[in-house]
């Protein structure tokens, strides 16, 4: 019991941490990927654009970027060349890390871009204003909906978890078996290595006539 409640605990952490926005600076020929745990047939969404030091008027073309999305098998899922702002929406095919790569040009008099970032995975890269707007749902329903969502992907990441825990001890016990037969083996040459001296030094001795 104190188990579940403990997997419970870190399955609501992610749940209610799997919304990122961030901010960060990047200089000229410089790249920066950003990684995102995500589990298979989970939604996730991400804007991003370059901060415009020059209001009114456009990002100038030294400012823009490389941007790509990546599967942790390699399958791209958002390709932005020569960008200054874009978003992508897909529902993960694989478990693993998700990759948000960003490369700024290289330029002659070094400059800073800086980006802003957010990228959304599971109940909270839902739209619920447009769910509420679609259906005209009172607020309390559209909670309860919400409510509901969450605790379906408390279940799934419990199970999900599970899933990990299960595929450590494996590793574990395989490990444990090698490394008992490295042992193993590493006692039996050991003490072949003994033998071997001590039928060298009796057969020398010998030979001496020393004994």
């Amino acid at each position: 019991m104190a188990k579940l409640n403990f997997l419970m605990m870190i399955a609501i952490g992610f749940i209610f941490t799997i919304a990122e926005s961030m901010r960060f600076d990047m200089n000229s020929g410089q790249t920066k990927c950003i990684s995102e745990d995500i589990k298979s047939n989970s939604m996730t969404v991400g804007k991003y654009s370059v901060v415009n030091l020059n209001e009114g008027n456009p990002v100038p073309d030294s400012h823009k970027l490389i941007v790509k999305v990546t599967s942790p098998y390699g399958s791209i899922y958002h390709y932005g060349d020569h960008v200054d702002s874009g978003n992508f929406a897909f529902t993960a095919a694989e478990a693993g890390d998700y990759s948000t790569c960003f490369w700024a040009n290289e330029h002659r008099q070094e400059i800073t871009v800086t980006v802003d970032f957010e990228w959304k995975t599971g109940v909270s890269a839902k739209d619920w204003s447009k769910v509420a707007k679609k259906g005209q749902i009172e607020i309390m329903e559209l909670e309860l909906k919400k409510l509901y969502d969450t605790v379906t992907s408390i279940h799934d990441e419990i199970f999900y978890l599970r899933e990990r825990e299960e595929e450590m001890q494996q590793l574990n016990r395989s490990t444990n078996s090698q490394m008992a037969g490295l042992s193993f083996l590493s006692l039996v040459v050991c003490l072949s290595v003994a033998g071997l001296q001590l039928w060298h030094l009796k057969t020398y001795f010998e030979r001496k006539k020393l004994l």
